[in-house]
């Protein structure tokens, strides 16, 4: 059995519709830059309210992906 090693990055995602489209955006923003992405574990879940209202949803988003070796 191969050996891998993986790394493991904190992401925030925002989205003014939805915690999952925040996650979403996180991870697809990511993707374009990072290769064997593996695993998304959304951790923190969090609104942004400006006059009462809620402007915006964020999702704190732990990834991992495949490390180079």
């Amino acid at each position: 059995m191969s050996e891998s090693v993986y790394k493991v990055i904190e992401l925030v995602g925002t989205s003014p519709t939805s915690w999952e489209d925040a996650a979403k955006n996180a991870v697809e923003t990511a993707s374009k830059s990072l290769k064997d992405l593996r695993v998304a574990e959304v951790t923190t879940m969090d609104m942004k309210v400006e006059g009462g209202k809620v402007t915006a949803f964020r999702a704190r988003v732990n990834l991992s992906f495949k490390y180079a070796t």
